[in-house]
């Protein structure tokens, strides 16, 4: 089985959040990035939000989709909260 990741990106200045999901999260970075520094198609390339800061791994996708939305659905405090006791300094994780 092929593991999933939800993962939520911050912008350089680390003021805005996007919350994404995907099997592969290294060329999702890649691509976030990409985007961000080229043509700017997606929320996350608009806002320059390639810098991961937070990432849970699932073996199911469904579940991983269903975090996702969850996640999508909390307030902005809830989220900050989860970043900070995963990553309390909000480092950018290289992947």
């Amino acid at each position: 089985m092929q593991k999933s990741y939800v993962y939520i990106t911050t912008n350089p200045n680390k003021s805005v959040l996007y919350i994404g999901v995907t099997n592969d999260i290294v060329r999702r970075m890649n691509e976030h990035e990409t985007d961000a520094k080229t043509i700017k198609s997606s929320f996350a390339g608009k806002y320059n939000c390639y810098n991961l800061v937070y990432f849970e791994e699932f073996i199911d996708i469904n579940q991983a989709i269903k975090r996702e939305k969850e996640l999508k659905g909390w307030t902005r405090k809830k989220k900050i909260d989860l970043i900070n006791s995963f990553n309390a300094e909000w480092k950018f994780l290289s992947m």
